[in-house]
């Protein structure tokens, strides 16, 4: 990856807990500089920077669409009275300023949280339901009843327009982030082996924002680079090397000899400067409900709890599941048709069972639309030697087996929807690891095996990451990662961001 260019940054520290699902690794905690120590009090340069222009254009949206709801909803109504019109103003004007007040109570325009995974869609959603459920309350109390279009329309409504502006924003963001713009340059510190994968993780995450142009390494004086990432120094010349100016985050990484004593001191040295400093525990890639901070006698603990897939949630995703199955199945009926035709006009049956490993280790028939010559199966010794595939898979970019029907349908992934059956039959879930093969699961360690805790999915991390382009070890990560922080709001980004990755026909082989 090229080196990009950067504007002047002006970015406050903060303290955060934050996790992705592109792969940024694991749970990194911005640590804010104290305001007293022993540090010298240094300014940044003043100016208007991106990530104030950004914070400024998605205020601008929310209270656009909160005035574009109001509006529309007044003009509606249609009162019959000038007593109705002032009623119906007034409610709607208490109704925008509410979810106003809602978007700042629960800090969504928080720069930590802006174009940063599912947190900020979150809070709008949490800002539209705490507004709408007080002003029903009021209006219920008040014995009010112009307050429940308001309540179930008005307010939803602009909060749907305010999540689809912030979407833009990103999108936009993103559009910067991939020509080499709005980046924040990184120093990373660590080991070596800690920065490496550091820099792995951030340009295959371009939309993170993160462009490490710097390291600080135990051996500074005899490593010139790290992953093409120039070595500025040892560990002991961290923080004169943030001070210059050239970095707006200093991404700790585990290395030997890195204590809580100079983390500190470092954050000290950092006071003042508009440097975040981003610290990686060196846990687990665990963040979300499983996380916990327990303070002992003022020393804040990370307790983890232990990742359950029972009680009302995992009830709540088996009957996402089988409802969504149900009703894809339902409208994309004319579209599998046309498929199973097209499939058995080259003489062969149209859909294609292997039997696959699921959960907890058990079997089950899993059925796709058959892609491949009919004897695709005996054949794959004799192409053993050409296999592409990453670890105990096999895969191959240019494989002679598919049909031409087949490799249309494998591009966009259509050859995968019978897999709604399998998941209507329970067997299988909308979101989830990849379903894997019984010889693939003999070659598995004991990290992969976690895999099997949960149902196989249509779709996952591993298919909105690149699927087969990934190395052996990313897929295994990208599966881990999902089993040990599962949730109802990852199951939708995954699911949202699959849209892109079949249209976009990533790593689809």
């Amino acid at each position: 990856m090229g080196r990009r260019t950067h504007g002047t940054n002006e970015e406050h520290s903060h303290v955060s807990t934050q996790s992705d699902i592109h792969g940024t690794g694991p749970v990194r905690a911005v640590v804010p500089a104290p305001r007293t120590g022993g540090g010298t009090r240094r300014t940044v340069p003043a100016g208007v920077t991106w990530p104030r222009r950004y914070a400024r254009a998605v205020v601008v949206s929310d209270v656009a669409s909160i005035v574009v709801s109001v509006v529309v909803g007044i003009a509606l109504a249609r009162p019959e009275t000038v007593d109705g019109v002032r009623a119906l103003i007034g409610t709607g004007v208490a109704a925008g300023l509410l979810l106003a007040l809602g978007l700042a109570v629960v800090r969504a325009w928080d720069p930590l949280v802006l174009h940063v995974g599912s947190s900020e869609l979150r809070r709008v959603y949490q800002a539209v339901f705490g507004s709408a459920a007080a002003l029903g309350l009021v209006g219920l109390g008040l014995d009010v009843e112009s307050v429940r279009p308001w309540v179930f329309l008005a307010m939803p409504g602009a909060g749907a327009l305010c999540l689809l502006g912030r979407y833009a924003a990103r999108k936009r963001l993103h559009a910067e982030r991939h020509a080499g713009r709005c980046m924040r340059p990184v120093l990373a510190v660590g080991s070596v082996d800690a920065v490496a994968d550091l820099v792995r993780r951030t340009r295959r995450d371009p939309y993170f924002g993160w462009d490490v142009v710097g390291a600080c390494v135990p051996q500074g004086t005899t490593v010139a680079a790290v992953e093409d990432v120039p070595v500025l120094g040892d560990l002991d010349a961290v923080a004169g090397i943030a001070g210059r100016g050239a970095h707006r985050v200093v991404a700790v990484a585990p290395a030997p000899g890195w204590g809580p004593g100079r983390l500190r001191e470092l954050a000290w040295r950092l006071e003042g400067t508009g440097v975040e400093l981003a610290v990686d525990p060196g846990l687990m890639e665990i963040a979300g409900p499983r996380l916990h901070i327990a303070p002992i006698d003022g020393l804040p603990l990370l307790r983890l709890s232990q990742p359950t897939f029972t009680g009302g949630r995992w009830l709540l995703k088996q009957t996402i599941d089988r409802v969504g199955a149900g009703v894809l199945l339902a409208v994309s009926a004319p579209v599998l048709l046309a498929i199973a035709f097209a499939v058995r006009s080259d003489g062969g049956p149209a859909l294609f069972r292997q039997e696959r490993v699921g959960v907890n280790g058990r079997t089950f028939r899993m059925v796709k639309f058959r892609s491949m010559v009919v004897d695709a199966d005996r054949r794959v010794a004799a192409l053993a030697a050409r296999n592409d595939g990453a670890g105990p898979l096999f895969k191959m970019r240019h494989d002679p087996r598919i049909t031409r029907v087949g490799a249309v349908l494998r591009r966009y992934s259509l050859d995968e929807l019978p897999q709604l059956f399998n998941v209507l039959a329970g067997s299988m879930s909308l979101v989830g690891p990849r379903p894997p093969l019984a010889r693939e699961v003999a070659a598995y360690g004991d990290d992969a095996r976690r895999r099997l805790l949960v149902r196989p999915g249509m779709t996952g991390l591993w298919q909105v990451s690149g699927r087969s382009d990934l190395s052996w070890s990313e897929s295994v990560r990208l599966d881990l990662r999902y089993v040990e922080n599962w949730s109802l709001a990852l199951d939708a980004e995954i699911a949202w961001k699959t849209v892109g990755a079949v249209f976009g026909s990533r790593g689809a082989y």
